[in-house]
């Protein structure tokens, strides 16, 4: 075994390598060799460390030294510094990862934006090469596939699932083991399924986790695999996550090499293998029926239930769906026992959950926290609160299926069946923040608009309810809402829900009903008094000069692209509110807080 006197970890997922940490990994891998230290440290591609806002991040062991936002520049110095002298490059060190008292490097454990969080999930995203499945084993992997094998029956596992108290990671929350039962009940050919398309805006659970850890889903859907009664397993991913992709497709390879997928698993006579099929990015797949469409060939609709997937899935055949989260725990629960799941979350709502934390957020990133944890805990301890000192105002859970919660319910735990008391819903585990800058209405408009083109058309509630939705709310962004407009998007919001064919046009008028019930007064505001409270509906809104603080200097007429500014020098100056296109670039300009927004 080959010993290192350090360890460097560089950041490989999507978010930091979009910022060029696979330049900074090469620069290491030249500066290593070229001073001899390539045999004595060794340097690691690693999946998403979550705090993506610090990207791109680079961890030294056994120091400890949390480098973030490293410049391509700065590995010179790392290496020079560090490596070589011993010395931490204090300057480019995480705030907050030093003690400011002793100079001492903190456990990552007791950084702010990790302290309250618990890695289940993500215990090995950040931690070890996901490229190399000697690294997963190192850390108990397969371990798990290999008890139920040789210790457990298939009920023993369906049970220890089901005890455990895991709901579907995927939005629904539907037990897991209720599920693979009910496929256990079915006979002949049977499929396992996994869900890696994740379609909500802002979301990257899924993704990191097969970036990070892609060993972790294929252990558990062989588990589910010898759970049901299934030799053969499908694991749908969107083709836009082409790091995953190339993760997984060598992990397949390298678990079939090992003979931990294929024929006669562990000499027990059970086999599995596990196929990648990539989707077009339809959100609509996210719902299982129309992700098993995909999967056939054919157009990703939805089909009418029942027969449920447990009876005809796939190819007709039984078959048992999970997303990727809810496949990343099952390895855990079964070494550790359904009592050590349950010992965190709550009485409903077990484990952990991971959320994609994003929006007007100072720590963005990928948040993993007990079940029960508040929502100010997540915003204010782990996220870091709004940026530049702005005031908190709503975030939406849940994606375009959730709703919007306002600053009243900060001290809410999470779980499911609190957020769907408040009005949201759990999701997938997107979660955008918000603050006083945004306006409701447009949010609620966004959403809709993106679920609208989303829409497979199937179905004509969905179809035809949520553009007509649409309209009314364009018309009221636009300055030309009715009296009436709130009780139509209700009424059209009811039959929607009650009548649409899944869960796309179920869930879709989620974030204008939730809106409508804690920001109303935004929407009277948009209707009777054609004002848009936060300043963001163009056509609700004027940039006005204030003669009082206008020096004459021109600076705003001189840079406005429409010319709708008049004056003359050392005069306050006057906008023409019929040719202002509302772009903003007089605010931007002006230096002496003339101008604002009415």
């Amino acid at each position: 075994m080959d010993l290192f006197r350090s360890t460097i970890l560089v950041c490989g997922g999507t978010g930091c390598s979009s910022s060029g940490s696979m330049k900074l990994f090469e620069r290491f891998e030249e500066l290593l060799k070229a001073n001899g230290l390539d045999k004595e440290i060794k340097l690691v591609r690693t999946g998403c460390f979550g705090l993506c806002a610090a990207g791109p991040v680079v961890i030294v062991y056994p120091e400890g030294a949390f480098y973030s936002h490293v410049k391509l520049e700065d590995i010179d110095e790392i290496v020079s510094e560090h490596l070589i002298k011993g010395r931490v490059v204090s300057r480019l060190l995480y705030k907050g990862s030093e003690d400011e008292t002793t100079r001492q490097i903190k456990p990552l454990d007791d950084i702010n934006f990790y302290q309250k969080q618990k890695r289940v999930v993500l215990r090995n995203c950040g931690v070890i090469d996901p490229e190399n499945i000697d690294e997963y084993i190192a850390f108990d992997g397969y371990k798990a596939l290999a008890k139920v094998l040789t210790e457990m029956t298939r009920e023993q596992v369906q049970e220890t699932i089901l005890a455990s108290g895991l709901r579907g990671r995927g939005g629904a929350g539907f037990p897991t083991g209720l599920k693979w039962k009910f496929a256990m009940g079915s006979t002949g050919k049977k499929y396992v399924c996994c869900n890696a398309d994740e379609g909500d805006p802002g979301a990257f659970m899924d993704r990191s986790v097969l970036e990070g850890d892609p060993h972790s889903v294929l252990e558990a859907m062989a588990i589910a695999g010898y759970c049901i009664g299934s030799d053969e397993g499908y694991i749908y991913v969107r083709a836009e996550y082409p790091i995953a992709v190339k993760r997984l497709e060598i992990a397949i390879e390298q678990a079939r090499n090992y003979g931990l997928l294929g024929n006669d698993i562990f000499g027990t006579g059970f086999n599995f293998d596990i196929h990648i099929r990539l989707g077009a990015g339809a959100f609509v797949c996210g719902e299982e029926t129309a992700l098993m469409n995909s999967i056939e060939g054919k157009r990703g609709e939805p089909r009418p239930r029942p027969p449920f997937p447990a009876v005809k899935g796939l190819f007709e055949k039984p078959s048992i769906l999970n997303n990727v989260e809810t496949y990343a725990n099952i390895a855990q629960i079964i070494l550790n026992g359904p009592e050590w799941f349950k010992s965190m979350g709550t009485e409903k709502s077990s484990g952990t959950k991971i959320f994609a934390l994003g929006g007007k957020i100072n720590n963005s990133g990928l948040v993993e926290i007990p079940m029960g944890t508040t929502l100010r805990e997540i915003i204010y301890d782990i996220g870091g609160g709004c940026p530049n000192g702005k005031a908190f105002k709503a975030v939406q859970t849940g994606g375009p299926s959730g709703g919007c919660l306002p600053a009243s319910m900060l001290d809410t735990p999470i779980d499911y069946d609190n957020l769907i008391a408040a009005g949201s819903m759990m999701g997938s585990g997107g979660m955008i923040v918000m603050d006083e800058d945004n306006c409701m209405v447009d949010i609620a408009r966004f959403f809709l608009d993106f679920t609208v083109d989303e829409s497979c058309g199937k179905c004509t509630p969905c179809r035809v309810g949520t553009r007509r939705m649409l309209d009314i709310l364009n018309r009221i962004c636009d300055g030309k809402g009715e009296d009436g407009d709130i009780e139509r998007l209700e009424d059209l919001a009811s039959s929607i829900k009650a009548s649409a064919l899944c869960g796309l046009g179920q869930t879709a008028p989620n974030p204008v009903l939730s809106t409508i019930k804690q920001f109303r007064s935004e929407y009277e505001a948009h209707i009777y008094e054609k004002r848009c409270p936060a300043g963001v509906c163009k056509n609700l809104m004027r940039y006005v000069i204030d003669p009082d603080k206008c020096k004459g200097c021109t600076m705003c007429a001189r840079n406005c692209p429409a010319n709708a500014i008049t004056g003359t020098v050392k005069q306050p100056h006057v906008i023409d509110q019929a040719k202002c296109i509302k772009c903003g670039t007089c605010i931007e300009k002006c230096k002496f807080g003339a101008i604002s927004k009415k």
